[in-house]
């Protein structure tokens, strides 16, 4: 059993008889009344993100979470395909489980985390930035290449399409940042 005072995002709990993830929560001491907890809880099976409010002190039924390291191998119709990088076993998850999926290259790690108990992947992620090729683009105007204010559609290797700067051409390799599918910065060759 944990409490209110030990939340933190990632947090894996039972509530309503479904396991939620805490995604982000925040004490709240009002000048009257008693403190309480504002929480955003993402449902693990069904993504759905729900708002809760829970009373200082409140008890809730913690879930034990193993975090494991897979590789990305293909996609099928079954979903992602992934391998554990020490045993080697290959699995299956559904592609809802990663946001921005569609940034994953082949031989891309990522972190699942599975409920202890039961076997269960709960929540994947991937890393924080990705480098990626630029495979298609429009050219840059003269003139307008100096500014990275100026943005432009780019398509990168994996299919997925972002905006990028107007100096950024085809065959640049650049970081993308996965949580909001921004350019970050051209890698240097």
């Amino acid at each position: 059993m944990a409490s209110t005072s030990d939340f933190k995002n990632g947090m894996c709990f039972m509530f309503k008889g479904e396991i939620y993830t805490i995604k982000s929560f925040l004490h709240v001491k009002p000048g009257k009344g008693p403190a309480f907890v504002r929480t955003k809880l993402r449902n693990v099976k069904t993504g759905r993100i729900i708002e809760n409010t829970f009373n200082s002190g409140v008890k809730v039924d913690e879930v034990r979470v193993e975090r494991r390291s897979y590789q990305f191998l293909y996609k099928d119709d079954m979903g992602l395909n992934v391998m554990n990088t020490t045993t080697y076993e290959q699995i299956s998850i559904p592609e809802e489980m990663i946001e921005n999926a569609d940034l994953m290259k082949e031989g891309q790690i990522i972190e699942i985390n599975f409920h202890a108990e039961e076997e269960l992947p709960l929540t994947a992620e991937m890393p924080d930035k990705v480098e990626l090729q630029v495979t298609d683009t429009i050219q840059g105007e003269k003139g307008n290449t100096a500014s990275s204010t100026a943005l432009k559609p780019a398509t990168v290797e994996t299919g997925a399409e972002i905006m990028v700067p107007m100096f950024i051409n085809e065959g640049d390799i650049i970081k993308v940042d996965t949580k909001d599918r921004s350019y970050s910065e051209r890698v240097k060759k």
